[in-house]
This record gives structure tokens, sequence and C-alpha cells, in this order.
């Protein structure tokens, strides 16, 4: 256990925690603490989706604000909410074992009568570019840069690529969202998959309260 050190900030106490060494040594890159401290910005809010109207609703009983929290946290736990950026990354992965065939999975994602959907892509609110993606979306490219080369990586670029020039995308407003972006990076700094959603959870607590 490494204890948070009065002298960092948030996010530079919360990655060195989670990173460091077993002497409790870790280097802090600014380019990774940029990304999480907007990446805690941007979902600390977002109008009445699923988490916020089941705290609001569970609250108006008068429920205790942990309970009402709690129940934040398991509407936020699914994947078309704030498990969306893990399950893009589980996508990715699924692409990559399937042997990175892109152009696959785009065809697939435009065939009506095929069941697959392309994660990461549009919004249920936004019907243009999620303005939240296009901030964190230049972090995205700051941090792979600063990351060992992974095609995970490769195949995402792929996708944004199309995504922002194919016509069947751009004429329904299927661009890159936060959560596509917010995986990648998350991936890249180096946490699992499975706290992905928990990192969303750290900002959406706030906007909750």
């Amino acid at each position: 256990f490494v204890a948070p050190n009065p002298e960092l900030g948030y996010v530079e106490n919360f990655l060195t925690m989670m990173f460091a060494d077993d002497e409790g040594q870790y280097e802090v890159d600014s380019d990774f603490v940029d990304a999480i401290n907007l990446l805690l910005i941007v979902h600390l809010d977002h109008e009445q989706n699923c988490s916020t109207s089941t705290v609001r609703v569970v609250g108006s009983a008068n429920t205790n604000l942990y309970a009402s929290i709690a129940a934040g946290v398991c509407a936020l736990w699914g994947p078309l909410h704030g498990g969306a950026n893990e399950a893009c990354v589980n996508m990715l992965m699924d692409i990559a074992a399937d042997g990175g065939d892109v152009a696959k999975y785009v065809g697939m994602a435009k065939d009506k009568e095929n069941g697959f959907r392309l994660m990461g892509f549009g919004h249920r609110v936004y019907k243009n570019y999620d303005p939240r993606a296009k901030l964190i979306q230049k972090l995205c490219h700051s941090v792979l840069d600063q990351t060992k080369p992974d095609p995970l990586f490769d195949l995402a670029a792929k996708l944004e690529e199309i995504a922002l020039k194919d016509p069947y995308f751009v004429d329904r407003n299927l661009y890159p969202n936060v959560d596509f972006y917010s995986g990648i990076i998350l991936k890249a700094i180096g946490f699992p998959s499975d706290m992905f959603t928990i990192i969303f959870v750290l900002g959406r607590t706030s906007g909750w309260l």
C-alpha cells in the first residue's frame, strides 16, 4: 500500500497509489495526469442519464446518501452506460483476435440483418460529434505517444478514420464518442479493463452529489 503524498494532487496521488513499484516509486507523466483529470471532469455530469436518474429516484425516498450512490453505481455498471468504454476495448480485442480485419466489422455494422454493433460510436443525446470526445481526442493521441505500441490502438485508429470519413457513419452522425477514447486512454495508461467503470464513477459521483 502506498500512502497518499500531501505534496501531490488528487490524480497524481491516485496514479502513484495504482502503479508505484514495491518501493513506492512512480514517475508521474504529465500527459497521464491531464488525461485522467479531463476524464473525471467530462464524466462528472451529463443530463438525466440512467445512473443520475436512478440516484435521484432512490434519493427521493429519503434514502441515505450511501444507498443512493450505490444504486447509481449499479445503474452505471451496464455496458450501454458506464461500462461502454470497457465494452469498446473488449470489441477491439475481439477484432484483433479475429485477424484485425476492421473492414469486415465495419461491414457487419452496416448490415441491417447483422446484430453486430460498433461500440464507442454515436450517442443517444448528441446527434453530432460528442463535444466531450472532441476534448479528449487530442489527449488520447498524446497518451498513446507515451506508451508502447499496441495493435489495439492501431485498430482503434483505423476505426476512427473510417468513422470520420465513411458516408455511412457521417450521414448517421455515428462519430467516435467519449467512451471510445476513454477506454483507449485508460488501457494505455495501464488500468485493467474491469476498472474502467470505476474511473467513470469517481467523476460521476460528484455529479450525483
